[in-house]
Formats: C-alpha cells, sequence, structure tokens
C-alpha cells in the first residue's frame, strides 16, 4: 500500500505576482517532507483534499487558473488570519 497523502505549496506576493503560483508540490515522502519544512518555517497549513487535487495537477511557478481565484483566496485569508495580517 503506498501512502497517498498530497501537498501544494502556494506563494503569492500581491505587489510582485499576478496570481499565486504553486511552487512545490507531492505524494507520499515529497508530500510529508513539505509539510514537515512548513512546520519548521512557521508556514500556515490548511488541509483541503479537493483543492489540492486540482492545484497538483499544475506545473511548478505555474500561476492558478481563474477557476482557482476564490477557492485560493479563502485559504489566503485563512494564512493572512493566522499570521495576524487581518481580523477574523
Amino acid at each position: 500500500m503506498t501512502d497517498s497523502k498530497k501537498a501544494v505549496a502556494l506563494k503569492y506576493e500581491a505587489e510582485k505576482d499576478a496570481a499565486p503560483k504553486v511552487v512545490a508540490k507531492g505524494r507520499g515522502f515529497i508530500a510529508q517532507k513539505i509539510i514537515e519544512l512548513a512546520r519548521q518555517h512557521g508556514v500556515p497549513m490548511k488541509e483541503d483534499e479537493a483543492l489540492v487535487e486540482v492545484l497538483s495537477k499544475l506545473d511548478i511557478y505555474e500561476e492558478i487558473p481563474v477557476e482557482l481565484y476564490k477557492a485560493v483566496a479563502e485559504i489566503l485569508v485563512f494564512v493572512y488570519q493566522v499570521k495576524g495580517r487581518i481580523k477574523g
């Protein structure tokens, strides 16, 4: 039995990027490494299996398609709340 856990990391800098980009993705061991590195560096994480499934089909450094803006915006709001940049 193989580990089917998946992880995708996004990067978005409002001043520089037109849209968030996929900067890492993987499953199994690679997914665990992405999660470990995120924890080590204090990167907020949110589980969304359906969104990860779609994002994992994108290439590294590919901007998310417009169809995913709303779903990813909800993740960004969560991240900004965790980091205290906006109030809940």
